[in-house]
């Protein structure tokens, strides 16, 4: 690290002058005319380096300045980065002259080895062993207790186009085919847009969930998504469009006969999404969001009767102490359908239902032993979970996205302990109650001990129960899974 070399190096220069000039055999000379030859630095505002003249030390330091600030990526390569921290060593005490501070000289230069070339490249492998009871498939065992399942395989492409233009792709699975794949362009005032395929997860940013448990975002759409930034918040527009005849779920694909809507895909039609939020403070934010679907054929949604859904939710989140914070999320949801439709029936005639989340997050830093998340959910009759996935399907069928329709409310417990660097246990316990007569509330809890064999290496082992999934009475199952899990 540049830091490390500099505490070494800083009594053979402390007390040289700025001033001074550089001798004209000094290697920094070669070195500056190497990266400038090539286009990774530039020079004095004419765009040399006046080769035929001794600059001082002082000038040395600031073309080293400005060319951390402005180095083009697309052309340097190890060498140059190199190059770069030995006159980073050399020239340290005129860099902190000129307010340059090492340790972000440090973060620059880790970056600009990071792009080398303009691209940079990532991976995630997932591998999982588990082992169920395959009493009632809520874990998709594909018909035996047992399954190895490479559950995520992704390749992360990054091209840094220029300063103003980046490109993302995912690969996805042993296939290796895109999923996701996106530019990202920076306009004046601050706007930017990402065009392409996407997620996009507003309820994240806000925290509004643990675990994979959104209601409305985290989904995978085609589209436009703008932001412009201000200065206590942020507007966000979303503009997506879907097409192909999708797929109504009445019943779960994987359990004949248990009612839910999951493995459902609205298919053709706009998305739409309007997001605002104002940060107050460092303690208070609040944020406005608003998502509408239209259903167009050959849509199964509009063959059934469906002509839009919409969902405007607001939440807000008070910190009390950095480690300890409360949010507050109200969803307001709104169906249009077609009068005497099979969609009409399905919603039981609850066009406008409305939903409550209230949750309690509490860091480890304030109980010393353990964090908690508290999540208490509250649904009006026909409350549907606009993504089409299981809120609280953490590792298997729970409750599906139909969850206004099962529950009345529900509690989450979700609590982490890390013991060291490398040790961390983890719990989980979910209860959802049973809104109709004859059916019975729904239970799901989970324990986990994971190791972080290296930074980027953990090994996982858990076991997981569900009760009553979907509010069935003794549709029961449990589960051991043991995941290995690598980001490079």
């Amino acid at each position: 690290a540049v830091v490390a070399l500099v505490a070494f190096a800083a009594p053979a220069f402390a007390n040289v002058n700025p001033f001074m000039d550089v001798p004209m055999n000094h290697w920094a000379y070669d070195a500056i005319g190497q990266l400038a030859a090539r286009g990774v630095l530039s020079g004095y505002p004419d765009g040399t380096y006046k080769g035929n003249q001794p600059m001082t030390r002082y000038e040395a330091a600031s073309a080293i300045a400005r060319a951390l600030a402005v180095v083009d990526m697309t052309k340097a390569s190890k060498q140059d980065v190199e190059m770069l921290k030995r006159l980073v060593v050399e020239f340290k005490d005129e860099l902190d002259a000129l307010g340059v501070k090492v340790d972000k000289i440090d973060s620059r230069l880790a970056v600009m080895e990071d792009r080398l070339g303009g691209w940079q490249l990532r991976g995630e492998f997932r591998f999982d062993g588990r082992w169920g009871s395959g009493d009632n498939g809520l874990y998709n065992l594909n018909g035996g207790n047992e399954e190895f399942q490479m559950s995520r395989y992704r390749i992360h492409l990054t091209k840094f186009i220029d300063d103003k233009v980046t490109f993302y792709g995912r690969f996805n699975g042993q296939a290796a085919a895109f999923q996701h794949y996106w530019l990202d362009v920076k306009f004046p005032w601050d706007i930017t847009m990402r065009v392409g395929s996407q997620n996009f997860d507003w309820e994240d940013e806000d925290r509004l969930y643990v675990d994979n448990d959104a209601w409305a975002t985290d989904q995978d759409v085609m589209g436009f998504h703008f932001r412009k930034p201000f200065g206590m918040g942020e507007f966000a527009l979303l503009v997506a469009h879907h097409e192909g005849a999708g797929t109504l779920n009445t019943v779960d694909p994987d359990n004949p006969g248990m009612p839910s809507l999951r493995g459902s895909d609205f298919g053709e039609g706009y998305l739409l999404g309007l997001r605002a939020k104002v940060n107050f403070n460092e303690q208070i934010w609040m944020s406005a969001n608003y998502l509408r679907r239209d259903f167009k054929d050959p849509s199964a949604f509009a063959a059934a009767g469906f002509n839009s859904l919409s969902l405007l939710w607001a939440a807000a989140n008070v910190n009390f102490t950095p480690a300890i914070s409360a949010r507050l999320a109200y969803f307001m949801q709104k169906y249009d359908t077609e009068a005497g439709s099979a969609a009409a029936a399905l919603v039981g005639g609850a066009d406008s239902p409305n939903a409550l989340k209230a949750i309690v997050d509490i860091k480890q830093d304030a109980l010393k032993f353990t964090s908690l998340w508290i999540e208490y959910s509250k649904f009006d009759e026909g409350f549907v979970a606009m993504n089409m996935a299981g809120p609280w399907d953490h590792m298997g069928l729970v409750t599906g996205p139909f969850i206004g329709s099962l529950y009345d409310n529900s509690l989450l417990f979700r609590a982490n302990q890390v013991w060291t660097s490398q040790w961390m246990t983890f719990q989980r316990y979910f209860v959802g109650n049973a809104r109709n007569v004859g059916f019975d509330n729904t239970t799901n809890w989970t324990f986990g001990i994971r190791y972080n064999y290296t930074p980027s290496l953990y090994f996982q082992l858990e076991y997981d129960k569900i009760q009553n999934a979907l509010t069935v009475p003794n549709a029961d199952d449990h589960l051991i899974r043991f995941r290995t899990y690598v980001s490079f």
